[in-house]
């Protein structure tokens, strides 16, 4: 079974950065496609950002420019970073496939103040 644990949020001014962990546990021998999701208070959780095939990256609107995915397999890790928070990036960040096919993890807390 998959086993997902993020990491890395925090509390930050708007214009800041942060670097999410995600680390990967049981069930796949390498990762190619894998997901970052976020759900803010009262919203539902929605999808942020993907890469597939190891190389293809897909960002919402409104994080496109800001935010980077990446993988790196020799630590079974993947990785978020994101630069030039806003408020409206607040919220509780998971990782998972793109199709949200694995448990979820706990999530990491990401709070933006202005």
């Amino acid at each position: 079974q998959v086993h997902l644990v993020e990491s890395g949020g925090g509390l930050v001014q708007a214009g800041g950065s942060l670097r999410l962990s995600c680390s990967v546990s049981g069930g796949i021998a390498r990762l190619l496609n894998m997901a970052w999701f976020r759900q803010a208070p009262g919203k539902q959780r929605e999808l942020v950002a993907q890469i597939t095939y190891g190389r293809k990256t897909e960002y919402i609107d409104s994080v496109k420019d800001r935010f980077t995915i990446s993988i790196d397999n020799a630590k079974k890790t993947t990785f978020l970073q994101m630069n030039n928070l806003k408020p409206t990036d607040t919220g509780v960040y998971y990782c998972n496939g793109p199709g949200a096919s694995y448990a979820w993890g706990q999530g990491t807390q990401v709070t933006v103040s202005s």
